[in-house]
């Protein structure tokens, strides 16, 4: 009597590396897997998550898959055959890289006039694509040069301290201490010399006091022409506008204020 024939038990699975080791969590590359007796996979899985089975070899050494998406870190890949599921081999999801948000390690000046236009500079990381807000205020002329350092001229804002945040597409840095808008003072005027006039006008005159940047001066309620106001604000030069004969208030506005200059000025 023949004695029956025995089907040889199949081998084991066994899964030795993943190529590449890595992928993104979107998922979707191909990975080579490497091993023995792999012949016949019916199945791929990576973390528990099924594969798309690409291409096998005949010999059972070598499957092609895309990998599916999974959440970041490391996973399991493991393969079943008819002879059971394989040893695991390690695969790494990593997740998309996204780059440092913006930091300030320097910012100048810390303060500065209500009515805004003062050039500042800001230091620091990752500033490329910044814009930057004084109080949620837009500043204009922003300037990056190299991801490091920031130009860019303050907004007219309310007297007292605001938060300034530069902003880039990766994220917000808040400047430490914020920026401090500050009130003009208001214009002092001791006097008007000369303080006597023809009622024609035209006469060059010039007014002391404290505080006269960007003045302009009224001589009884008529314009009069400003020349220049010295550097320190102290000094204002003009020329008189036509006149009533008589004396007439000399008054001194600027954006802190205004001032009434003693004693007038008087046209003749």
């Amino acid at each position: 009597m023949t004695a029956p024939l025995i089907a040889p038990a199949l081998a084991q699975p066994t899964l030795i590396a993943t190529v590449p080791g890595f992928g993104p969590t979107a998922g979707g590359n191909l990975v080579l897997l490497i091993g023995a007796n792999l012949g016949g996979a019916t199945s791929v899985t990576f973390g528990g998550t099924p594969a798309t089975i690409v291409a096998q070899d005949p010999f059972g050494f070598l499957i092609t898959v895309n990998a599916p998406p999974h959440a970041a870190g490391s996973v399991p890949v493991v393969v079943t055959t008819p002879a059971g599921a394989s040893t695991p081999a390690n695969y790494i999801y990593v997740g998309p890289v996204v780059p440092p948000g913006p930091a300030v390690l320097a910012f100048t000046p810390s303060s500065g006039p209500t009515a805004g236009g003062t050039p500042f500079t800001i230091v620091g990381t990752n500033l490329t694509g910044a814009t930057v807000t004084f109080g949620g205020i837009p500043a204009t002329g922003v300037n990056v040069i190299g991801g490091v350092v920031l130009t860019g001229v303050t907004p007219a804002g309310a007297a007292g301290n605001v938060p300034v945040v530069v902003t880039t597409p990766t994220g917000s840095a808040t400047v430490p201490g914020g920026y401090t808008y500050v009130a003009p003072l208001p214009p002092t005027a001791t006097a008007i010399i000369p303080a006597t006039g023809p009622a024609a006008g035209g006469t060059l005159f010039a007014i002391v006091g404290s505080n006269l940047t960007g003045a302009t001066v009224t001589i009884g309620g008529v314009p009069a022409t400003v020349i220049l106001v010295n550097a320190t604000g102290t000094v204002l030069a003009g020329t008189t506008p036509p006149g009533v004969v008589g004396n007439a208030a000399v008054v001194v506005t600027t954006p802190g204020g205004s001032a009434t200059v003693p004693g007038g000025f008087t046209y003749v």
